[in-house]
């Protein structure tokens, strides 16, 4: 019998569904329970679950579908992107080692490696990523980690994920990979050698704005010692109500993707060619520099971009509070339009160290219809002053 390939639609709606097992219910029961009674005369912690801090059977769907998804052998998912950032950090390194990661990365990222990790004597490289050579340069003796995010926070940059993990293995070290953006729908870093994969699956894995949650994708042999140490330890485990929403909204996640890339095409497009706008950032756009990267790497593209209108610090953020559509919010990857204006609030040093030019704007396009979007930003973006395209 032929075998054919497994499609992500179908993953999303039907892998790890176990009709018989549940009774028929089309959708996988809420186990809301804390632990898990063992048959009698069977030894202690035999059974298949034995307490949801470390396993449970709702969650265990979510997993099983992201593994598949992401290419991966296992999954594991928890309380926050952050609990799955720091778990997966935590598990590569030990006291006195060095991390080398990208330079635009996710805040609390950095935050993460620059204040939390120096307490224990963990030193961290930050680099521009653009070129191998960035972090072949960065390699110390000590140095156990490269840590990737593709593209990355704010600017949208690409590293060359399968280069930097040659150079990683051929140095032994581990790679880690924050697929947020992308999603498992438009980037598999798995297949170009990335030894963990992260996603906040607060974005577009739950993509309605009603969950807090992470996950890490890797080897089964890495990822079972993650469940037994890090996961378990620290207590970051997902709750088993939050996974059930979280493959609620996997169910959706191909054809909500579709739309987030048209729309956000479309309206980096129209940004990019109005006359008040100076530079737009997102790899959707032909005019991206990375081109090549981009179709080595991504099937497609997501939702969030960023822009740098014209104006001063004050009509930039009067542009902010005259949208309507776009709401104000830190956040992104949900069904609502957002925006938030990144680049200001930080002194000239700030900004050169994080690589955030003064001035940027960030909006995650939502799943409202096109045109209303269109309108919001053509009438918010007409009280801005002609800009000097850069």
């Amino acid at each position: 019998m032929k075998k054919y390939p497994m499609y992500a639609d179908d993953i999303c709606t039907h892998t790890s569904d176990d009709y018989e097992k549940h009774l028929g219910a089309v959708i996988t029961p809420l186990f809301q329970n804390s632990l898990f009674i063992q048959k009698k005369g069977e030894s202690y912690g035999s059974g298949e679950f034995l307490y949801s801090r470390m396993s449970n059977p709702t969650v265990e769907v979510a997993e099983k579908k992201l593994a598949e998804l992401e290419k991966g052998e296992k999954s594991l998912c928890f309380s926050s992107g952050m609990g799955a950032i720091s778990s997966g950090i935590l598990s590569s390194i030990g006291h006195g080692a060095h991390v080398i990661c990208v330079r635009n990365v996710y805040g609390p990222t950095r935050s993460f490696l620059e204040v939390f990790c120096k307490r224990f004597g963990i030193e961290t490289t930050f680099v521009p990523g653009l070129e191998v050579q960035d972090f072949e340069k960065a390699i110390r003796p000590n140095t156990k980690l490269i840590y990737l995010e593709s593209p990355t926070t704010f600017l949208f940059w690409l590293q060359d994920i399968e280069k930097v993990c040659q150079l990683a293995k051929a140095n032994n070290l581990l790679t880690m990979i924050d697929n947020t953006w992308a999603t498992p729908l438009y980037q598999n870093p798995i297949e170009m050698g990335v030894d963990i994969v992260m996603h906040t699956a607060s974005k577009y894995l739950g993509g309605h704005s009603d969950i807090v949650a992470g996950a890490l994708i890797s080897g089964e042999e890495r990822m079972n010692k993650i469940q037994e140490e890090e996961r378990a330890w620290l207590g970051n485990t997902i709750d088993p109500h939050t996974a059930w929403l979280m493959t609620r909204g996997m169910r959706t996640l191909p054809v909500r993707m579709e739309k987030h890339q048209q729309q956000g095409i479309a309206i980096a497009e129209y940004l990019e060619n109005h006359p008040r706008v100076q530079q737009v950032f997102f790899p959707g756009l032909k005019s991206h520099p990375q081109q090549d990267l981009i179709n080595k790497q991504l099937k497609g593209f997501s939702g969030l971009l960023s822009f740098i209108p014209a104006g001063t610090d004050e009509q930039i953020l009067e542009f902010v509070d005259s949208l309507k559509w776009f709401q104000t919010g830190c956040s992104w990857g949900g069904f609502e339009s957002l925006v938030i204006p990144i680049g200001f609030g930080m002194d000239a040093e700030t900004e050169e160290r994080l690589g955030v030019p003064h001035g940027l704007v960030r909006i995650s396009v939502g799943l409202e219809n096109l045109y209303t979007l269109l309108e919001d930003l053509d009438q918010a973006l007409a009280k801005l002053p002609l800009a000097k395209k850069r």
